[in-house]
């Protein structure tokens, strides 16, 4: 009886062990491409490969913003994502939107 339950324990944590490393992973998702901003004097910043639903806090406020990706990406006016503003398609940019300061893609 007690090797029963010791092995029915041994199963059991086998069993949780290979769940959490198996079945709770998930790939991290990320746009393929690149964020492109460009601050009022002209200074390029770039993001290659931004994640999914992940909120980005700019660098600078841009004056021009182009989503290079295949993701669409949202833009907002206020940090850590607050304030929306547009969303932005794949291939789109746009400029003169009063200087976002994040955007987050979505998955």
């Amino acid at each position: 009886m007690f090797i029963l339950a010791r092995l029915g324990r041994l199963g059991l944590a086998v069993g949780t062990a290979a769940v959490l490393a198996i079945g709770l992973s998930t790939d991290a998702q990320a746009a393929t491409g690149a964020l492109r901003y460009f601050s009022v004097s002209g200074q390029e910043f770039r993001i290659t490969n931004p994640p999914d639903n992940v909120c980005i806090n700019l660098q600078v406020q841009p004056d021009l913003i182009a989503n290079q990706t295949d993701k669409t990406m949202s833009v907002y006016s206020g940090a850590n994502c607050t304030f929306f503003i547009l969303n932005l398609d794949p291939g789109r940019s746009v400029a003169h939107i009063g200087g976002p300061r994040s955007v987050r893609f979505i998955g």
